[in-house]
């Protein structure tokens, strides 16, 4: 019936509601993904919709750094990359989890293609680095080691106690006997246990020696003793299998292909002579009727009225600009933190890690100043390529922020150099970016205790007079485009209700 078009499709990810915006001048305040989103959303509505941006480019920190990009942070000189046509790093969202159904309707809508992302590599790297000399460094302290020899070494010692455990009646689970048997042979296949369940080192943490034709088996080392790896510090939190059990690291994950801005390019051409670029907000009013907004553009000092706002400000710079919001929401605004977080760009003349390492897109993890280095899931078996340096968090992130642009590149190359000497021998140029340090975000994304998410966060989810709030600051999906986007049509679904008397709320059930 749907192919005779006697019934309509179902869409993907419905957002229909009734009524139309008459031509409500609605006032958008950021072109971040919220703002377009919001005004995209807006526009089929037959809402009037005006965005002031202020920078010179919408996106906001969905933000691909490419071939002549320029960047400001305080206290810094404007940095412009250097990078060669057609490569480029993503310097804020990187990854789209296969279950953000919002982001991925956009993609599909604004037809904007996607490529699977690769986050978890069992061939790239753990590498703890350790004082030499130091209290407690272990013999695998400031080596490089393979993430699947950890990973089956530690799989297989545990499967081992807990298999000793239960025959020794060890456990008191209330097992039956036959129950335990049942487990005891889960182990042993989880662990790679033998017929006496021990564990034994086997092909699957890899080879010393690759098998190949002939009487070439291939040579397998003996495992870490469970002693070593704790020793050697990768029991420790930057070691968790964080990529392999949060949620949002689940495989599988997407990337825009050609760059996440590519997402942003999309709704911009959507949004076409509505976005005002190097508008920056001075001041925010609620009026009897509407809202007054004050800005300052290359023409100097500019107002412009609305009758609605949609405000996706990122807090730490909303909190610097004059307004007249109620005590609650000026709170709120006040006191909201976000995380300091880094990344720098690395373009080398080969791709080095695939031709002498084997690694294809994934992430090593440190538990130095790098925190994680990114390889690249795209043009895999091309000549150059970028990876990122470095992707930090927190006293880190704030440490490097603090670094000139130089020895953020000199940082990145001689911690990256204990874990790949081909570094400096192919390295060509670099960029990098510190989200706190940044002038229209100062901080990457909001960050809340369970305390806050009662108080601060329920301060901003309903609308200051005119104004309503928007962004991933106003999600539990905090650092993702999906809360940018779902956020986006929340508002946009209150502020239509309003409009029209409806009671139309999102998402519908």
């Amino acid at each position: 019936m749907m192919a005779m078009d006697l019934l309509r499709k179902a869409p993907v990810h419905p957002f229909v509601p009734e009524g139309r915006g008459d031509g409500k001048h609605v006032l958008i305040l950021g072109a971040g993904l919220a703002g377009m989103a919001a005004a995209y959303e807006l526009g089929k509505l037959g809402y009037r919709c005006t965005i002031l941006e202020a920078r010179d480019r919408a996106g906001g920190r969905c933000w691909s750094v490419r071939k002549g990009s320029t960047h400001n942070e305080t206290g810094q000189p404007e940095q412009r990359a250097s990078f060669d046509e057609g490569l480029y790093f993503n310097a804020g969202p990187s990854r789209i989890p296969h279950h953000h159904a919002l982001t991925l309707h956009y993609c599909r809508e604004l037809k904007v293609p996607i490529e699977v992302y690769n986050n978890i590599n069992e061939s790239a790297y753990y590498f703890s680095e350790g004082a030499a000399g130091a209290t407690g460094n272990g013999p695998l302290t400031n080596r490089k080691v393979r993430i699947r020899e950890i990973h089956n070494d530690l799989r297989g010692w545990i499967s081992e106690l807990l298999a000793k455990a239960i025959d020794q009646n060890k456990i008191d689970t209330g097992m039956t006997k036959e129950e335990g048997q049942k487990l005891l042979e889960y182990l042993r296949a989880e662990g790679g246990l033998d017929i006496d369940k021990l564990y034994k080192a086997s092909a699957r943490r890899g080879y010393m020696e690759p098998p190949g034709a002939g009487e070439k088996a291939g040579r397998i080392a003996d495992p870490y003793r469970l002693s070593e790896i704790i020793a050697s510090g990768l029991l420790d939190p930057d070691f968790y299998n964080v990529a392999e059990y949060t949620y949002e690291l689940q495989m599988t994950l997407f990337q825009a292909v050609g760059g996440m801005d590519k997402i942003a390019e999309a709704l911009q051409k959507q949004l076409a002579g509505l976005i005002h670029y190097r508008a920056e907000v001075q001041a925010i009013h609620n009026l009897a009727e509407g809202v007054k907004v004050d800005y300052k553009d290359r023409d100097g000092a500019q107002s412009i009225q609305a009758d609605l706002c949609i405000c996706t400000i990122p807090l730490p710079v909303l909190s610097n600009i004059d307004h007249n919001f109620a005590s609650d929401a000026s709170r709120a605004i006040d006191n909201i933190a976000y995380v300091s977080t880094g990344k720098i760009g690395l373009q080398f003349r080969r791709r080095f890690w695939e031709q002498d390492e084997q690694i294809y897109g994934g992430i090593t993890h440190t538990n130095n100043q790098l925190t994680q280095i990114f390889y690249p899931s795209n043009d895999y078996l091309s000549g150059k390529g970028i990876l990122v340096g470095y992707y930090n968090f927190n006293e880190k992130a704030r440490m490097t922020g603090e670094l000139s642009y130089s020895r953020r590149q000199e940082l990145a190359l001689e911690k990256g150099s204990l874990i790949h000497p081909q570094y400096r021998q192919e390295f060509e140029t670099a960029f990098s970016v510190s989200w706190q340090k940044t002038r229209y975000n100062l901080g990457g994304w909001a960050i809340y205790s369970a305390e806050e998410r009662q108080t601060l966060y329920r301060a901003l989810l309903t609308p200051d007079k005119q104004v309503y709030f928007a962004g991933e600051h106003l999600t539990y999906l905090n650092a993702w485009m999906a809360g940018a986007f779902e956020s986006a049509r929340s508002v946009v679904a209150a502020l239509h209700s309003r409009v029209t008397g409806q009671r139309f709320s999102y998402p519908a059930s």
